[in-house]
C-alpha cells in the first residue's frame, strides 16, 4: 500500500505533464495557424493594390496615386477596367480553391476538383449551348451555366453508384472522367453548329478563360451568388470533417449526412457557375490549392478553407496579372493556370512526402 501511495503522485505528475505539453503543442500550433493566417491576408491586400497600379499605361509601369489623381484617363482605368477585373480575378481563385477542398473532402478523393466531376464542363456547355440557340444575355448565360453544372454532378454521382468496378474513389473518377468527355463532345458538336464571326469566338471564350471583358455590371451580377456560396462554405466548414468520415461514423456524430452533403455541394457549385459564366474554364486552381494548403496546415477543414480562399485568390490574382502584362497581347488566364498549377503539382508530388495529420 505504501508503494502504490507513494507511486501514485508520479503518475499523476507524469500524466498531468503529457497533458501539459499537448496543451502547449496545440498553442503553438494555433499561433502559427493565426500568425499564417494574417500574413497572407495582409500580401492579399498588398497584391490587389500593386495589381491596381502595375499594368499598361501607356508602356508596362506602375501609376502612382498621384497620377492617377490628377490623370482622369488613369483614374477611369483603374477605376472601370483594373478594379472590377482584379475583384472578379480574386473571387475566381477563391471560389474555386473552395470549392476543390469542398469536393476533396466530400469524396475522399484528393485528385477532385470542379473540372473532374463534370461541374466545370456542364456550366460550359450550358452558356455555349445559350449563346448558340438563345441569345449572349448575361443573365441567361449564367442561368444556363448553373443548370448544367448541376446536372454534371449529378450525372457524375449516379454513374459512379452504378459502376460496378473497382473503389468509390476510382468509380468516382471514372464517372467524372465520362461525363466530362460528354460534355466536351456536346461543346464540340455546338463549335461546329455556331456562327464562326460572330458565336464561335464567343465560346472559344470559354474554354480558353480570360477576364478582358470584365466590367462592373459582369462583376456585380455574380457577387451575390458567389458571397452566398463561400458565405456557406466559410461558415459550416467545420462540418466537412464529419462528412470525410463514413456515414455510419458521421451520423453517429450527429451529422445530417445528407442534408449537409447536399447543402456544401449546392454552395460550391452554384459559386463555380457563376464564376465559369463570366471567367470561362479556369482549370487547376481547384486541384493545386488545396494540396497546397494541407501542405501548410493540414487537413482540417477549420484551418484549410480560410487559407485556401486566401491563396486562391492570390494565386488566380498573379496568373491574371501575369496575362495582362507578359506580353502586349493578352494571354488566355486558364493556359496561365493550367502551365503553373501543373507545374506546382509535379513539384509537390515529387518532393519528399509529409505525414499529415487532422
Amino acid at each position: 500500500m505504501k508503494q502504490e501511495a507513494a507511486g501514485l503522485p508520479a503518475a499523476v505528475n507524469v500524466h498531468s505533464g503529457s497533458s501539459a505539453a499537448a496543451v502547449q503543442t496545440w498553442q503553438q500550433q494555433f499561433v502559427r495557424r493565426q500568425q499564417l493566417l494574417i500574413f497572407l491576408g495582409a500580401g492579399l491586400l498588398g497584391l490587389i493594390v500593386l495589381s491596381l497600379l502595375f499594368g499598361r499605361y501607356p508602356d508596362l509601369g506602375l501609376l502612382t496615386p498621384q497620377r492617377i489623381l490628377q490623370d482622369k484617363m488613369a483614374w477611369r482605368l483603374v477605376l472601370y477596367l483594373r478594379f472590377p477585373r482584379i475583384l472578379t480575378a480574386v473571387l475566381s481563385g477563391m471560389t474555386l480553391a473552395a470549392a476543390g477542398l469542398t469536393f476533396q473532402t466530400i469524396f475522399a478523393n484528393p485528385l477532385v476538383e470542379p473540372g473532374f466531376l463534370g461541374v466545370s464542363q456542364g456550366a460550359a456547355f450550358g452558356a455555349a449551348c445559350c449563346i448558340v440557340f438563345f441569345n449572349s444575355s448575361l443573365w441567361l448565360v449564367q442561368g444556363m451555366a448553373m443548370v448544367f453544372a448541376f446536372a454534371g454532378l449529378g450525372m457524375t454521382y449516379l454513374l459512379a453508384r452504378r459502376i460496378r468496378y473497382g473503389g468509390w474513389v476510382l468509380r468516382l473518377v471514372l464517372a467524372g472522367i465520362a461525363v466530362s468527355a460528354m460534355f466536351s463532345a456536346g461543346l464540340g458538336i455546338l463549335k461546329y453548329l455556331a456562327d464562326p464571326l460572330r458565336q464561335l469566338p464567343e465560346i472559344t471564350f470559354w474554354l480558353l478563360g480570360g477576364l478582358a471583358g470584365v466590367t462592373w455590371p459582369r462583376a456585380l451580377s455574380i457577387l451575390p451568388l458567389i458571397c452566398l456560396g463561400l458565405s456557406i462554405l466559410l461558415a459550416l466548414r467545420w462540418r466537412l470533417n464529419l462528412l470525410s468520415l463514413s456515414d455510419q461514423v458521421a451520423f453517429s456524430l450527429g451529422s445530417d449526412v445528407q442534408r449537409e452533403r447536399l447543402l456544401l455541394l449546392a454552395a460550391a457549385v452554384v459559386s463555380t457557375a457563376a464564376i465559369i459564366s463570366v471567367a470561362g474554364m479556369v482549370g487547376w486552381v481547384g486541384l493545386i490549392v488545396p494540396h497546397i494548403v494541407r501542405r501548410l496546415s493540414g487537413a482540417d477543414t477549420r484551418h484549410a478553407m480560410p487559407l485556401s480562399l486566401l491563396i486562391g485568390g492570390m494565386f488566380t490574382l498573379i496568373c491574371d496579372n501575369l496575362a495582362r502584362t507578359l506580353f502586349a497581347g493578352e494571354i488566355p488566364l486558364g493556359i496561365l493556370t493550367s502551365l503553373i498549377g501543373a507545374a506546382s503539382f509535379l513539384i509537390l508530388m515529387t518532393r519528399q512526402t509529409h505525414r499529415v495529420q487532422r
